[in-house]
């Protein structure tokens, strides 16, 4: 790594683990830095779940408090399910060859920063036409964990409609909660791609401490920082990253 490079993907990490804990949407900043500074797109994906990860951790240890108010069963069974569907998602990534992914990536960058920018509308109709007890909201959950997985754009936007959908309505629980379903996915992934060999370590070292650091940030923020503030800023920087993905198809 160049001297360039250690500082772009330093500050990548830091502001993308303040990001992820505050709304999501972290990886539109790791994602990009990593292939710009020249690692390959499936290792470098697997490199930035890796580099967040432990953000998540740190952002949910932020909202520890109001954690602790949700039901002990509840919060077991939606980590038991963020677990499997992370795993799932990072052997689907794993059997993806690299010209296929290539070609989805934009796609999926579009895809979650559309979620993104209409989060709260998905919120809304997932809680008119989700049953939070049906097998609709089990399956739902599942579906989002695996796509945690195999590419962890927009996870946390994604986590936080589910969320609405359950019926949860204290915005500081659903974060918690989300940066913990987050970091539960995210771990279950890193075990898979670090077994299989394509983490890209010196650079995933260097972007989890700086991720960590941001990640513990942004909690502590989070209850002063204008949200559509953060949002508006996230959204912008996944739109421009998937126009500069899909032109390099």
């Amino acid at each position: 790594m160049t001297l360039p490079d250690i500082i772009l993907l330093a500050l990548a990490a830091f502001f993308a683990g303040g990001v992820n804990a505050i709304a999501g949407g972290g990886s539109f900043l790791t994602f990009p830095a990593l292939v710009f500074t020249g690692v390959p797109t499936i290792a470098a994906n697997a490199t930035s779940a890796v580099a967040v990860f432990p953000g998540y951790l740190s952002g949910a240890l932020g909202f520890l408090r109001e954690l602790r108010a949700l039901p002990v069963r509840q919060t077991a069974l939606l980590m038991a399910v963020a677990a499997l569907g992370g795993f799932i998602g990072s052997l689907l990534l794993l059997v993806s060859s690299p010209g296929v992914f290539a070609l989805v990536i934009p796609w999926l960058l579009g895809f979650a920063t559309l979620l993104f920018a209409f989060g709260r509308h998905v919120a809304t109709w997932a809680q008119r036409h989700v049953d939070a007890d049906g097998w609709q909201a089990r399956a739902a959950n599942l579906i989002v964990c695996i796509y945690g997985g195999y590419f962890n754009g927009g996870l946390g936007i994604v986590l936080l409609a589910m969320l609405a959908g359950l019926g949860m309505r204290d915005l500081n629980q659903m974060n918690g909660l989300k940066n913990g379903m987050s970091f539960v996915v995210s771990a279950a992934s890193v075990a898979t791609f670090a077994l299989a060999g394509i983490v890209v370590w010196p650079q995933a070292v260097l972007m989890m401490v700086a991720a960590t650091l941001g990640g513990y940030a942004g909690a502590r923020v989070s209850r002063r920082l204008p949200p559509q503030v953060i949002r508006a800023a996230v959204v912008a920087i996944g739109a421009a990253m998937t126009l500069v993905f899909f032109l390099r198809i």
